[in-house]
């Protein structure tokens, strides 16, 4: 196991500027993340895992050390077949807290050779989530604010063509 790769794993549908300020500062504390988008056969995201890792692949272009990725599964065998050491988990309000240090728990008892690091959300983006975007976006609300240009105009697209009526 290698204490220079780390994994930031999430469903990203979309990325926001929350994800990017965790990825950003992730990428300071390890030499590579990967930003894993998990695929679960009984979710139904918006953008497919395909659509989700160019537009990530987009915003972090200016990030070198960060390599995006899909991955169904366990999250910890994940990164046991990565020899990742570390999984990054962004944290928002006590909810988060309380579930990602189950998950925690669990994952150290897995595999307790892989740690779990929880970032705290910078205030301004503590109540912003993927689902709120989608939310706002779906009512033709603005999110500019909320994640990069090139994914509202993707939100945009996809809802014009998810929406349409026959």
């Amino acid at each position: 196991m290698s204490r220079a790769l780390a994994i930031y794993p999430g469903s990203f549908d979309p990325v926001t500027f929350g994800h990017l300020d965790i990825i950003e500062r992730a990428a300071t504390l390890f030499e590579n993340i990967i930003v894993a988008i998990g695929v679960h056969p009984t979710k139904h995201p918006l953008f497919s895992a395909t659509e989700r890792i160019e537009l990530i692949e987009q915003v972090v272009r200016h990030l070198p050390n960060i390599t995006v990725e899909a991955f169904d599964g366990l999250l910890i065998e994940y990164c046991a077949e990565k020899k990742a050491s570390m999984i990054v988990r962004g944290l928002r309000v006590t909810t988060d807290f309380e579930y990602e240090l189950q998950i925690a728990h669990a994952n150290a008892d897995i595999r307790p050779e892989i740690d779990t690091i929880f970032l705290p959300s910078r205030t301004k983006h503590g109540f912003l989530s993927a689902s709120l975007v989608r939310e706002i976006a779906s009512h033709g609300g603005d999110v500019t604010r909320y994640a990069p240009p090139l994914v509202c105009d993707a939100l945009v697209k996809k809802l014009a063509i998810t929406t349409k009526k026959p």
